[in-house]
């Protein structure tokens, strides 16, 4: 019988990182699972690790270990989802609303993989085309949201919005955020978007700040296809997705916006539920805990 590979991302810079992974290492290797990694990691961690690279990881593994906050598992998550490999987060940052366990109950988590008692949750992404002049320039993927904001200056930026080709209306605001469930918690809420459970398929339309009393956050179908143009702007326009890539927009740039056609698996357990981390999470004046 071949052996189980399971592979680990990590975000490198977080403190005490290095002896934690090894001690999750240790742990699957004695229980006979080999363990792949990213490129430089070998390096902090020892022999114990294979160093290969993400692509070859990725076809091999039977699940994937993300140490790091939020950033780091969207970042793993826009990888893995192609594959299909399910990542398990392992939260070391502040809020952690996308990881499953946080450090103090990492055993439990290591048993679970190890004796494969978990579920998978499937939740969908976007995908974002940038068209301009008839062109398609760039193509996007994202777990939580792609947001098209102005620049640092206090103008407005004006944005038609188009649903499946039926025109919603012209915003005047400093952007317009589209989410997956799972970006419900992050930029759109704190635009006014509403929460929503990340089991469910849909898209978010949430406006920032806007100049028109008739805007709000609007729910549609994940088969719609969201069209944004640029119409007007005295300055700088960016599209990020995840907020972690960006590009810059020009005046009639059209970014067209659809469900991507796969979807990030995560490994769940029993012991948590969406409504109590969000409770836990959403603590007013008590963020320090978080």
């Amino acid at each position: 019988m071949a052996p189980r590979k399971i592979g680990i991302m990590a975000n490198l810079g977080k403190a005490g990182l290095e002896d934690l992974i090894k001690n999750v290492c240790n742990c699957l290797v004695d229980n006979n699972i080999e363990i792949l990694a990213q490129t430089s990691l070998k390096d902090k961690i020892g022999n114990i690790i294979q160093e290969v690279p993400l692509e070859k990881m990725l076809e091999e593994i039977e699940c994937l270990l993300v140490f790091g906050g939020d950033g780091t598992i969207l970042n793993s998550g826009r990888h893995a989802a192609a594959s299909g490999v399910p990542l398990l987060g392992i939260n070391l940052g502040r809020l952690g609303f996308l990881s499953e366990v946080d450090v103090p109950n990492i055993q439990l988590g290591l048993e679970s993989i190890i004796s494969k008692d978990y579920h998978i949750e499937e939740r969908m992404m976007i995908e974002a085309a940038v068209v301009r002049e008839g062109r398609e320039i760039a193509r996007h993927i994202a777990l939580n949201d792609a947001v098209i904001t102005k620049g640092a200056f206090a103008r407005l930026i004006y944005l038609e919005l188009r649903v499946s080709g039926e025109p919603v209306g012209t915003y005047p605001a400093d952007g317009l955020i589209v989410s997956t469930p799972t970006g419900s918690t992050a930029y759109s809420l704190s635009a006014g978007g509403p929460v929503v459970t990340p089991d469910l398929d849909l898209m978010l339309i949430t406006p920032i700040c806007t100049h028109a009393l008739w805007a709000r956050p609007i729910v549609v179908s994940p088969s719609s296809i969201i069209e944004i143009e640029l119409v007007a702007s005295m300055e700088e326009v960016m599209l990020t997705m995840d907020g972690q890539q960006g590009l810059q927009l020009k005046k009639h740039d059209r970014v067209i916006i659809t469900q991507a056609p796969y979807k990030v698996k995560f490994i769940k357990l029993e012991s948590r539920n969406f409504f109590r981390v969000l409770k836990q999470k959403m603590r007013e004046g008590d963020m320090r805990q978080c």
